[in-house]
């Protein structure tokens, strides 16, 4: 990878650049290199760096806790279990939310098969098969 500018950054991975200086502020990012011009670059160890944080801003982890794991980073092996519990804990959140969202989409599909067919015209209570509780 070459150096990016925050431009190029910003480009990259679809962030924006106000995101980006705020990352740095308040240290979810380390402090980025600057040119003779003031400009930040983004050398490879930065977009690394910056990669992992959309990730897991994209897997749904707080920036709260970010600055945790960000923390945890920062001190070094000692710190892996709690590390890896932190993304377990994210990762059995993300499958709950694919549980549910998967659980609407077949709702929805078998609502709309009800107005494809006919049926809805057919004096079928719309709300009589929202039995959200039995699954």
């Amino acid at each position: 990878m070459a150096d990016l500018t925050i431009t190029g950054v910003s480009q990259k991975y679809n962030i924006k650049a106000d995101t980006l200086r705020y990352y740095e502020r308040i240290g979810l990012i380390p402090e980025v290199p600057r040119n003779s011009h003031g400009n930040r670059y983004y050398n490879d160890g930065m977009q690394g760096w910056i990669e992992m944080i959309v990730c897991l801003r994209h897997s749904g982890v707080t920036i709260e806790k970010l600055l945790d794991y960000v923390g945890m980073l920062k001190q070094g092996d000692s710190t892996l279990g709690p590390r890896e519990e932190l993304l377990k804990e994210q990762l059995s959140e993300l499958k709950k939310k694919r549980f549910n969202l998967n659980r609407s989409i077949r709702r929805l599909e078998h609502k709309i098969s009800l107005y494809d067919s006919g049926e809805i015209k057919k004096g079928k209570s719309y709300f009589e098969e929202y039995k959200i509780m039995d699954d």
